[in-house]
């Protein structure tokens, strides 16, 4: 299975072909795992969510055209599952406190530093006040750096929606810091 291309491996996925669809698993989960906790802290929600997108993969491995690399649609599928997932809840959970301090400052790169002091002053929970759909948006369009069309295809959005709610989260999250008098 190993020597099989992502694109074969969907094919025999498509005729429920479960050591194809552990290659896929094997090949993926962890750099998917990876990205999925960069946007929660919740480690049994980004399984959760994992999990689901692989589900979906073997329900329905044909809504792959084939355009495209599968490796970003597995993402497009693996974050939509995440987001659904996050609609549910109230509010993203915070990094434990345990979890923060177990991270050596040695340790720690300058982005996640950065990261940490976003996630958890004052800018995070003005970010984390926003709806999670005006929250995704901006963590692809400004986190990620993805472009409009980027973020509209990983989103699941058309490009017109990811303006629109990046142009409204910007301006919530402006009327927030404004009142809670921290600069952006």
């Amino acid at each position: 299975m190993r020597h099989l291309t992502d694109s074969e491996l969907l094919g025999l996925v498509a005729d429920r072909d479960e050591p194809a669809l552990r290659e896929l698993v094997e090949r993926h989960t962890g750099w998917l795992l990876l990205r999925l906790r960069r946007r929660t802290s919740d480690e049994e929600l980004v399984a959760e969510a994992l999990q689901d997108a692989f589900v979906a993969v073997w329900q329905n491995p044909s809504s792959f055209r084939g355009e495209g690399d599968v490796a970003a649609w597995l993402w497009g599928i693996a974050i939509r599952k995440l987001l659904s997932r996050l609609r549910r809840r109230a509010q993203p959970t915070p990094v434990a406190q345990q979890v923060l301090s177990a991270l050596s400052p040695t340790v720690r790169s300058a982005e996640d530093e950065l990261l940490i002091a976003v996630e958890h002053g004052g800018l995070g929970d003005a970010l984390r006040s926003l709806s999670p759909e005006l929250y995704a948006v901006l963590r692809a369009t400004v986190v990620d750096g993805l472009t409009t069309r980027e973020a509209a295809q990983l989103l699941g959005i058309p490009e017109g929606t990811v303006k629109s709610r990046a142009r409204i989260a910007r301006s919530k999250l402006r009327e927030r810091l404004i009142a809670m008098e921290v600069r952006p």
